[in-house]
């Protein structure tokens, strides 16, 4: 009996010490190296938002934020490997639609789901697409564009960076809203399909404000139509989807930061709570205008908030349109 009450007494002991080592361990976080964990290669527009938060949480928390690019299988790789991480805080995701949300659906592997597996910590930034074709095609409007994929099914080509990624999807909807049918040729990446864009083997693309303004700057792509809620100040006289026939549908790429399941809420908090100030300093905000994007920091809670509805509103098109990566 003596025995069983010093072993309890141990143990006491033993919880009370653990509970303010955990308090410590998250007050004095970061105390090394944070890693925040890419699903694509250098360059484009993830790894763009990273570099700029990467530099500003380093200079707030006074430690290294750095930047693991860890690209294929749709982003897989990185989301698995942070999905399987130790759960102290030096090991993030940042990812945006695709590797988030679709990718598991669309390769019909399930190495992580975004609900279960990771706690979402903060929106970072918001990109509105763009139909642009290229400028020797006679489109000259959205509407010149569906009158003549709907006269002659599947004879217009548009130029996919890959299966499941927000431009494919947007164009799978329009199809489906419109009636209108054009053949989709998949890359492997924007850089490719745009290259194609360019020369003239397809017709046109959605593809993001921030990689399409140099080519409509310099009149190698024309520009129909634009994904946001509202014209962009970018391109004031090209009009909505939503004043083009499809009144009420926008579409947005967006990047983001989740934790492995299972990280302190301390932290999530704390890394959030830097996104935000970072991210409402207007030089900062300028920097992701420069990239054609919009800076935006949203709470833990308005981050699963959002996730969840575009995961509601994008999974039941992929599975109607039988989207796979095959």
């Amino acid at each position: 009996m003596q025995r069983r009450i010093l072993l309890s007494h141990a143990l006491l002991w033993a919880c009370a010490g653990a509970a303010p080592l955990a308090i410590a361990q998250t007050d004095t976080w970061p105390g090394k190296p944070v890693k925040l964990v890419l699903p694509y290669p250098p360059g484009g527009n993830v790894d763009g938002a990273a570099r700029i938060i990467s530099e500003q949480l380093q200079q707030h928390f006074k430690q290294p934020f750095i930047v693991d690019n860890r690209p294929g299988a749709g982003g897989m790789i990185a989301g698995e490997a942070v999905a399987k991480s130790t759960p102290d805080g030096y090991t993030f995701f940042m990812g945006a639609n695709g590797p988030i949300l679709f990718s598991p659906l669309i390769f019909k592997r399930s190495p992580y789901d975004w609900k279960k597996d990771f706690a979402p910590v903060s929106s970072v930034s918001f990109t509105p697409l763009l139909l642009q074709v290229n400028p020797t095609t006679p489109y000259k409007s959205m509407a010149d564009l569906l009158a003549a994929a709907k006269a002659n099914p599947g004879a217009i080509t548009m130029a996919s960076p890959g299966a499941g990624t927000t431009n494919h999807l947007v164009s799978e909807y329009l199809q489906r809203e419109s009636g209108a049918r054009w053949t989709t040729v998949h890359y492997k990446g924007n850089a490719p399909a745009t290259t194609d864009l360019l020369g003239g083997q397809v017709q046109f693309n959605f593809d993001q404000l921030s990689v399409a303004q140099q080519f409509l700057q310099s009149n190698r792509t024309r520009a129909l139509v634009v994904t946001s809620p509202k014209r962009l100040p970018q391109l004031p006289d090209v009009p909505t989807l939503s004043e083009s026939g499809f009144p009420g549908f926008s579409a947005e790429t967006f990047t983001g930061i989740l934790a492995p399941k299972g990280t302190p809420t301390a932290i999530v908090n704390k890394l959030a709570d830097a996104l935000r100030q970072i991210l409402s300093d207007k030089g900062v905000q300028d920097r992701f205008v420069a990239l054609g994007s919009e800076a935006r920091a949203t709470t833990p809670e308005q981050f699963t908030q959002y996730l969840t509805q575009e995961d509601n509103r994008w999974t039941p098109i992929i599975k109607q349109a039988g989207i796979t990566a095959d």
